[in-house]
């Protein structure tokens, strides 16, 4: 398993993969001030190119804004796989596939709080499940968030937890939970609740998902 990614800091474009350098200006630019914050003209100025370069490989605005938002659902995946890692497997195949899923929805709500800027531009453009599984959103692991929601879902089914017949789109019932808990706790009523509040009420959502399923 990986370990959560760190955009690297830019401060001019030096290489061949201008995209990419844009890519990352636009990642800093997320963590600064989420996907409001990403303009294409800053970020060529950060990059130190001429807009026209930019042009390129971005059409405009909303272009660059899809590639971040791609970039940013890598990065929740790393934190997702981050907290995989954290919680090996025992043996157990039952208590492993509900700790599998559990450990998704830490690793989410994790990243939302950890990293709201990217949390937020992940999510902010218009897109569809046939996207869900592209290259572009996986982490270093090579799995999308949806991805690794499935697979946990899988593994509840093999370990004999989730009967067969309940999987199909099982993902957009445990992923709308944690979602809306990640942005009531950025953006909505519940911002103001302290860690422990906040770690309590994830706790107990993931105890509902679970039994819920």
């Amino acid at each position: 398993m990986s370990e959560q990614r760190e955009p690297a800091a830019r401060t001019t474009y030096r290489h061949g993969d201008l995209r990419g350098a844009l890519v990352e200006v636009g990642v800093e630019m997320a963590r600064e001030g989420g996907p409001r914050a990403i303009v294409l003209r800053e970020a060529t100025r950060r990059a130190g190119v001429s807009p026209n370069a930019a042009y390129r490989h971005f059409e405009d605005r909303l272009a660059l804004l899809h590639a971040v938002s791609d970039a940013c659902l890598g990065f929740t995946a790393d934190r997702i796989e981050q907290e995989l890692a954290a919680h090996p497997a025992t043996g157990d195949p039952e208590a492993d596939a509900r700790m599998q899923l559990r450990a998704v929805g830490l690793g989410y709500i994790a990243f939302a709080r950890e990293e709201p800027g990217l949390f937020r531009t992940a999510f902010s453009v218009p897109d569809d499940l046939r996207r869900a599984n592209v290259p572009e959103k996986a982490g270093r692991g090579g799995r999308t968030p949806f991805q690794l929601v499935g697979a946990a879902l899988d593994s509840l089914v093999a370990a004999g937890v989730l009967p067969a017949g309940r999987r199909e789109n099982a993902e957009f019932l445990a992923w709308a939970a944690v979602h809306g808990l990640g942005m009531l706790v950025i953006d909505g009523p519940l911002r103001g609740l302290d860690d422990r509040m906040i770690d309590h009420s994830t706790a107990r959502l993931l105890d509902m998902v679970d039994r819920g399923l």
